[in-house]
């Protein structure tokens, strides 16, 4: 794995495996090495809403879209899919694949209720870590505020289309 790239091969008897556990949890070893919801949405659907946040400090990128329900079809507007894309440490894509699979099946306002802590108590990070599950939060933020704002837009075009109709 290209995260085993500048640590020493053997550091006082320690296999790769072994170094690797000391510094993270298994759970984020977990969804690091299963990332869940890899990949995009098109990011051109009206109901499909994309957050990209980076941490210029330690260079971590992630791309976090949500996929909405349609508004005729779930009254609620649930989130029906969650994809992500990270450049970035094993704790920042281990927060973004947890961030995509608890976004899934919530409602907006229940999507915004996730917090960073939430998401680090979950995976166990530790202080120096706690970067990846804030960019988490804030990707998710990002993701829905962009949603929303495809919304009323959208919501915009019907009305001038309708006011049209309405003069003619």
């Amino acid at each position: 794995m290209s995260i085993f790239k500048y640590i020493p091969k053997n550091i006082q008897g320690y296999s790769m495996n072994n170094i690797f556990a000391v510094y993270y949890h298994e759970k984020v070893i977990d969804h690091y090495e299963n990332p869940r919801n890899v990949g995009s949405l098109d990011k051109t659907d009206k109901r499909v809403g994309t957050g990209l946040v980076g941490a210029p400090a330690c260079g971590d990128v992630m791309k976090l879209q949500i996929k909405v329900r349609d508004i005729q079809v779930d009254e609620q507007g649930r989130i029906e899919d969650a994809k992500f894309k990270t450049f970035g440490c094993g704790s920042a894509i281990a927060s973004s694949s947890l961030a995509t699979e608890w976004v899934k099946g919530k409602t907006i306002d229940e999507a915004l209720q996730l917090k960073n802590t939430d998401i680090a108590k979950e995976l166990c990070l530790p202080p120096v870590k706690l970067h990846c599950s804030m960019l988490a939060e804030d990707a998710i933020k990002a993701a829905l505020s962009d949603y929303r704002i495809k919304q009323q837009n959208a919501q915009k075009e019907l009305e001038e289309v309708n006011n049209t109709k309405m003069n003619e």
